[in-house]
């Protein structure tokens, strides 16, 4: 490198150093910020923090200095709420001003700006939920039942023949819904390939687009002028997500456009909207909603589903109930369906737990303050990240007893009724911002969960010996989890359903 490029690129950290110190100088406040841990210059609280599991840093924090707790990394304030009735008081009752999210730098650098998550609140932000609500609201979603109940019965019989390989039919499961409201059937051979590259961009997303690991680029803007590859980890592939990204919105979307051509279109989301004239949307918008819808929602749904049957094996008492329930209901030769739900609250409340017991987005999204506020005696500045600890609340223990045991009977009354909506769980998010997908998310897994019940049971696998493979609760880090990898095996408990699903797959 010449002396004059090494003069200016240190001219140029010195500058950007004055700048984040001049960030990290206080704003006079008319009140306190909430109480928190006291930050070094410039970096601020970023050394004390589990890079991997934030989390649980801000968990620690709680029983430090309380429910809501100020933190500042590289001269950006963060506001962690640890309490579930702040952040219903704050996100829910004054949505207003709690809507808006922060400027996450990775996720443009990464070529996802197009994210709806991410969205400001505006009027492209409308436009996406618009569109999510007329084809995942609460009644429309219903209306898929038989769809829901095909896939369901698909992955008992794919789970009844499986080893170690086993997650797979879960990706698969929820992938093929997403799949067949978003973009319809594609070739098969494509829709393999599409859930490869999703999945690879997912994996780099997660773990990139976390405020904390933006907060850098933020501070120090002149780092996107370097190579990705100087980052290292998963910021180094900052430029295989843009191209994974081109990939997705483009070639799924021009596939159904052939498919509309030729005749061979079946009903989608894409489908719908290229067969008709729209004011209100471009192709852009709708090649960005429908990604999204596919893999925000493999992700979740995916990983919630793999929780279930993780707790399904490690509390078996638990399983052997859910399946007694259904039994008492449902006729020993049928499956159950959504117009069982009603009567059976048990499995209702198991489902509650799996997102209590292991929340699959640990901090939820991050949103930020639009004007300055006042909770309590404390003053929250306006441009603050805001960040509600979904496993703070899942832990918190006058709520939840004993919180590490997974319990689906803190969900349900004396007399056996559900105490709580699912829709409207915290795992879903909160005001203006919660999850328009919630109500397709609750009855795919309802419907996956059932059926599993009602046939399979789920167990610990055997090694060579014939001895028991223990189950150890570990799982992955990132903006979202799910377990790793464990071993377990399914067993046919009820012969005569399973015959019903197979007959009815070898009548496809």
């Amino acid at each position: 490198m010449l002396f004059t490029d090494i003069l200016a690129l240190g001219i140029l950290c010195v500058i950007t150093l004055v700048v984040a110190l001049g960030r990290t100088r206080r704003r006079v406040y008319p009140l306190p910020l909430p109480p928190g841990p006291r930050p070094l210059p410039i970096l601020g609280n970023a050394l004390q923090l589990d890079t991997k599991r934030p989390w649980l840093t801000y968990t620690a924090w709680g029983k430090t200095y309380g429910k809501i707790i100020h933190s500042r990394i590289l001269g950006i304030d963060l506001i962690i709420i640890n309490s579930e009735t702040i952040a219903r008081e704050l996100l829910d009752k004054r949505s207003a001003n709690y809507s808006t999210r922060p400027v996450i730098r990775t996720n443009e650098l990464a070529g996802l700006a197009f994210n709806t998550v991410l969205l400001p609140y505006g009027e492209t932000l409308r436009q996406h939920r618009k569109i999510f609500h007329q084809v995942l609201k609460a009644e429309v979603s219903v209306s898929y039942h038989e769809m829901y109940s095909r896939h369901a019965n698909e992955l008992v019989i794919n789970l009844l023949g499986a080893t170690s390989d086993w997650q797979k039919h879960t990706q698969a499961y929820t992938a093929s819904l997403i799949m067949a409201v978003t973009y319809g059937h594609l070739t098969d051979g494509y829709e393999g390939s599409f859930l490869t590259r999703a999945h690879e961009l997912l994996d780099i997303a997660k773990h990139i687009v976390s405020p904390e690991r933006a907060a850098m680029f933020t501070a120090f803007p002149f780092l996107e002028k370097l190579p990705f590859w100087c980052f290292g980890g998963a910021l180094s592939l900052m430029g295989r997500s843009r191209e994974l990204a081109q990939q997705l919105l483009n070639e799924p979307f021009d596939e159904v456009k052939g498919q509309i051509a030729n005749g061979t279109a079946s009903h989608s989301l894409v489908a719908d909207f290229l067969s008709q004239a729209h004011d209100d949307a471009d192709e852009d918008t709708m090649k960005a909603v429908a990604l999204m819808g596919y893999i925000a929602g493999i992700e979740t749904t995916t990983s919630t589903l793999q929780i279930f049957l993780l707790a399904m094996v490690l509390y078996p008492d638990i399983q052997a109930r859910a399946r007694a329930e259904i039994d008492q209901v449902v006729r020993h030769d049928k499956m159950p369906c959504l117009d069982d739900r009603a009567s059976l609250p048990y499995l209702d409340a198991i489902l509650r737990e799996v997102l209590r017991w292991h929340p699959v987005v640990p901090l939820g999204v991050a949103h930020a303050t639009s004007n300055d506020d006042v909770y309590g005696e404390h003053f929250i500045p306006k441009g603050a990240i805001v960040i509600v600890n979904q496993w703070a609340l899942s832990r918190d223990e006058d709520m939840f007893p004993d919180a590490s045991r997974f319990d689906p009977s803190r969900h349900l009354t004396v007399d056996g009724k559900l105490k709580d909506s699912f829709a409207n769980h915290v795992a879903f998010g909160h005001g203006r911002r919660i999850c328009p997908g919630r109500w397709f998310a609750e009855n795919s897994l309802w419907t996956a969960a059932s059926a599993t019940l009602a046939v399979l049971r789920i167990d610990h696998a055997k090694d060579s010996n014939g001895d028991r493979i223990e189950v150890k609760p570990e799982f992955c880090t990132g903006t979202a989890i799910h377990p790793e990898p464990f071993h377990c095996s399914f067993e046919s408990v009820n012969t005569a359903r399973e015959g019903h699903l197979r007959a009815m797959m070898n009548s496809k």
